[in-house]
């Protein structure tokens, strides 16, 4: 295990990103993670570990090495696997508290992983000096938490912002217009850069949540627009109608956000299903 002062994205290494910000990056890349799920290290005398991760031996071991000091909180974004099953792995080698949000009841959940103290509004949590600031960012999943270390300016975004990909919405627990305002809660925060769950460093935070916004409204605009024009249609067969600007082999990912835009759209009475067709309000046929 080496510690290297760097950004570029590397399994097993603890890179330095900041005083008393380590991330080391799990063995699990692949479609959905990317390089793989970043764990993050924070803290000098003692320290949190954010994220800790897929349940794989040695990257528990690579955080037990790269910790400055004893881990003594384990903190979640959220409990999708691949982002908290090694808690329990890393809890039972360092005796450190878990700290997350319930896991909802979609079966997509690690609901392995218990919770030992649930994550309150404005309540700090980590060592002295470099406490996490939760944000609650419901979207992706909705028992999601971003945090915002201030002694680095770090917001810690897990999967609701990510470096190189959008994040996909698993309706329905995932849910579009919570997922919208939640990056509309998160531009009024003040921070120097972004470290997603997945991926380099977002170095302007604020230019990445925009840019995010009005990706997701023109996606919407063209959901409706391609509604208008096929009238009545199956979310299968509208998939490559809106993402025809991305790999069909990408396609089945799509689908889960492609059906968040148009519950979303559904609850805002522009557009209606019919079993399993769809169609934009006033242009059924």
């Amino acid at each position: 295990m080496s510690i290297a002062r760097e950004t570029a994205v590397r399994t097993g290494v603890a890179a330095s990103l900041a005083r008393a910000v380590l991330r080391v990056t799990a063995p699990n890349g692949g479609l959905m993670t990317g390089p793989g799920t970043n764990s993050y290290l924070i803290g000098e005398s003692e320290c949190a570990v954010l994220d800790p991760g897929p349940d794989i031996a040695s990257h528990v071991a690579a955080l037990l090495a790269g910790a400055p000091g004893p881990i003594r909180w384990i903190v979640l974004t959220h409990t999708h696997p691949d982002h908290s099953p090694a808690a329990m792995r890393l809890k039972a080698a360092t005796g450190a508290t878990i700290v997350g949000s319930t896991q909802p009841a979609d079966g997509r959940q690690d609901y392995a992983t218990k919770i030992d103290r649930l994550v309150r509004d404005a309540e700090l949590v980590g060592p002295s000096g470099h406490e996490l600031e939760p944000i609650r960012t419901p979207g992706h999943a909705s028992n999601h938490v971003c945090y915002l270390h201030s002694a680095s300016g770090f917001l810690f975004s897990g999967d609701h912002i990510l470096n190189g990909s959008t994040t996909v919405i698993l309706a329905p627990d995932g849910d579009m217009a919570d997922y919208l305002a939640s990056l509309e809660r998160l531009r009024r925060h003040s921070m120097s850069a972004i470290a997603p769950g997945h991926g380099d460093l977002l170095r302007e935070p604020l230019a990445a949540i925009d840019g995010l916004i009005a990706h997701r409204l023109r996606r919407e605009a063209k959901t409706l627009e391609r509604l208008r024009a096929a009238g009545q249609i199956t979310l299968e067969d509208l998939v490559p109608r809106v993402y025809d600007d991305v790999a069909p082999a990408l396609h089945n990912l799509a689908r889960f956000s492609l059906e968040a835009h148009l519950i979303k759209l559904e609850r805002e009475r522009r557009v209606t299903r019919t079993g399993e067709h769809w169609a934009a309000i006033g242009s059924e046929r």
